[in-house]
This record gives structure tokens, C-alpha cells and sequence, in this order.
């Protein structure tokens, strides 16, 4: 909108006139009036505000708000500058051990690898055979020391060869030869570091059964039957119950005391267990075994002869140091002494050679003694009581 002039007031002599528009006719309408068809506005009245409100005027849009830092992805933090420095030191350290490692691998070429024990006893940084030569001298007197038992009160020894006990020392060194690749062990050597080995003690359970069973036999107060000889003489002698060894539980207490005794050096005494026993000879294994064998082995003298020599064992004197009796499951079964057969030979068969089936020789000795004996002891006439041993090995 343009602002126009306002036109003047009309004055007193300007009416109407000749040449004028009639009053209130029609005629050109004047400009004071009408301008581009836009009345005009008096002066006296206020003009528009022609400028918005200030509120009405649209709200300037906000700032945009500065960017955010990225955050770093999630379960990636961000890099410090230390964690660099303990990369290599990690890096370091494991290089050292690589090193160490390689070296403990070359320098020990035994073997037995080096700072190997058994019980305390180095065996380690030389050959199996020098091994086993130290567990031996170590440890050989401590296998062989005879076990310190107590049955009931009564106290008895017992030889660990006898119980089927030992020291394998060979198959110790053997579970103990061989390269260590273990890092912790091949490293530790290079510092004197230690490797243990388990000693091997292997257990003949049915030896070790015998040997307890002929223990409760003469120990306790529990006593088997049994047939006693003497010179020209057998006698039955029946058992009675009692307190005896129970040989069962007793293996167990003897295994762990002989691992005791050749882990410690010391010979400590060992109460067995016992429980309460009947006699399992009866009166009528006792009359069988003296009519089926100690009465006609008392009978008379025996022979036995081997490459053209011979020996005599007679009732008076030889027989009664040679026999006994004893009870398996409840039944008497005759045993021979090889000591005191090898000690009445005295040379008798000396230089007389057995070939065995496999070619190999062996002087006559107290076992094959024994062995043709009890033909002869059963024998009723002279000649029966008379055997020779084969010396091809056939018989």
C-alpha cells in the first residue's frame, strides 16, 4: 500500500456550482476520495502497525547442536600407551623361556634325564645302568632287610624275598628314562630343579599268601593239625582253636610295611592282624596222612642214585630232617627241605651233569633229589624204594 495525500477540506466558496457537480448527483468521483480504488485514510486516524508482533514472528530455528564425539565400537578400548610397553615385555619374557627351554633340550642327553629321584636317591644325568647301580646301592640293603611282625604278642620275621616283595629296580629306572619335554621340568633342570619318580615294587600276592599262611601256622595261640617226625618215629598231633593271623587283611599290612621299610631305612614292628581260629585239619585227615604217606616214608631207609653213584636217606637220622607236613585248605601235604637234603648230599652227585629238553646242563642238585624221593618213600620192598634220577632230562 502506497500512503496518499490526504486531499484538502473543502473551503466556503468552493459549493457547488454551474460548471460543478449537482449536489448529491452523480458525476467523476475525485481522486480525494478514491485512489486506486483505496479509500483514503483521515489523518487523524492511526496508521496500521504494518509490523508482525514480536509474538507473532516465527520462532528462529535452533542452532544445530555441535556433533557428538564418536564413541569408540563397543568392546574396543581405546589404545593406551602403556599397554604396548607389557606387549613386549610379555613378548620378552616368553622369548627368554623359548631360549631357556632349547637349552635345558640340549644339555640333557642322558638317559636317565638330570635331577631324577627315587626316595630322595639322584638317579639322573647318566646311563639306566648307572642309574640302577645307585637305586641298588641306595636302597638294595633296605628290600632285602627281613620285615619285624608280631602275631598275637609273638613276635617273628619275615624276608621280603620269601613274601614275594621287592624292588624292581630295573623297571624304576625304565618308567624314569626316557626325554622330559615337560617346559617345567626340562627348564627346572637348568636351576637344579627336581623331578620325582615313583619306585616300582611289584608283589607276588600268591608267594606273599603262602609265606603268611605258614606264619599263622607256628604263630597265635591257635594250632593246626599236623604229623611231627622224628628218628624212627611219626606222631599226630591234632590241632586247637585260638587266636591266629588272619592272612587276608594281613597281606595289605605287610605290602604298605615293606614300602615303609625301603622308603624310610627303618625296620619299625608291625602288629598283624588276628582273628579267632578252628584248626581246619580234622582227626580223619590226620589218620589218612599218616597211613597214606608218614607211616610208609618212616618204614625204611631209601636209595636214589644218579650216574653211577648213590645216596642212602634212612629213617634214624636223614629222613626226620628232611620231612614235614603242613595244611593247604584243610589238608596235609608232605614238604621237603632242600636245605637239609642239599646239606646230607654233601657232593654225593658232584660233577654228575642233567641235560635238560632244551640242551642246556645243570649239576644234580637238591631239587631234583626231591623230586624222584617221594616215589621212593612210598615204595614197600626194597627195590621200590629204590630210584635214579634221569639224567636225560626225559623223565
Amino acid at each position: 500500500l502506497t500512503p496518499q495525500q490526504p486531499a484538502p477540506a473543502p473551503g466556503p466558496g468552493r459549493g457547488p456550482g454551474p460548471g460543478g457537480p449537482a449536489a448529491g448527483g452523480g458525476g467523476h468521483v475525485s481522486g480525494d476520495t478514491l485512489t486506486s480504488g483505496i479509500p483514503v485514510v483521515p489523518p487523524t486516524a492511526a496508521r496500521p502497525d504494518l509490523t508482525p508482533r514480536i509474538e507473532e514472528r516465527p520462532a528462529p530455528a535452533p542452532a544445530p547442536a555441535p556433533a557428538a564425539r564418536q564413541a569408540p565400537p563397543a568392546g574396543r578400548a581405546p589404545a593406551k600407551k602403556g599397554r604396548s610397553k607389557l606387549v613386549l615385555l610379555g613378548a620378552g619374557v616368553v622369548g627368554l623361556l623359548g631360549i631357556a627351554y632349547g637349552a635345558g633340550l640340549l644339555l640333557n642327553h642322558s638317559d636317565v634325564p638330570k635331577g631324577t629321584t627315587v626316595l630322595g636317591v639322584d638317579i639322573g644325568g647318566g646311563t639306566k645302568e648307572e642309574a640302577v647301580n645307585k637305586l641298588e646301592k641306595a636302597l638294595g640293603k633296605r628290600a632285602q632287610a627281613p620285615l619285624q611282625l608280631s602275631v598275637a604278642g609273638k613276635k617273628v620275621q619275615l624276608p621280603p624275598d620269601r613274601a614275594g616283595l621287592s624292588l624292581d629296580s630295573q623297571e624304576t629306572v625304565r618308567g624314569a628314562a626316557g626325554s622330559d619335554y615337560n617346559p617345567v621340568s626340562v627348564i627346572g633342570s637348568l636351576f637344579g630343579g627336581e623331578r620325582v619318580a615313583k619306585p616300582v615294587f611289584p608283589v607276588d600276592d600268591e608267594k606273599l599268601a603262602v609265606a603268611l599262611t605258614d606264619l599263622a601256622g607256628t604263630s597265635g595261640s591257635a594250632t593246626e593239625g599236623t604229623i611231627l617226625f622224628a628218628p624212627n618215629k611219626v606222631t599226630p598231633v591234632e590241632g586247637k582253636p585260638g587266636k591266629g593271623l588272619d592272612v587276608r587283611r594281613a597281606m595289605f599290612s605287610v605290602k604298605d610295611a615293606f614300602r615303609a621299610q625301603v622308603e624310610t631305612g627303618r625296620s619299625n614292628l608291625v602288629e598283624l592282624p588276628v582273628t579267632s581260629r578252628q584248626p581246619s585239619v580234622t582227626k580223619a585227615e590226620l589218620d589218612r596222612a599218616m597211613k597214606e604217606f608218614a607211616e610208609p616214608a618212616m618204614s625204611d631207609r631209601i636209595t636214589i642214585r644218579a650216574g653211577g653213584k648213590e645216596i642212602q636217606f634212612g629213617p634214624a637220622r636223614s629222613l626226620p630232617q628232611i620231612l614235614s607236613m603242613k595244611a593247604v585248605d584243610g589238608r596235609l601235604v608232605e614238604v621237603y627241605d632242600k636245605k637239609a637234603i642239599e646239606r646230607l648230599l654233601d657232593g654225593a652227585f658232584e660233577g654228575i651233569m642233567i641235560t635238560k629238553g632244551d640242551g642246556t646242563k645243570h649239576e644234580v642238585s637238591a631239587d631234583d633229589v626231591a623230586f624222584v624221593m617221594r616215589d621212593a618213600l612210598l615204595g614197600k620192598t626194597p627195590a621200590e624204594r629204590t630210584k635214579t634220577i634221569d639224567l636225560s632230562g626225559q623223565g
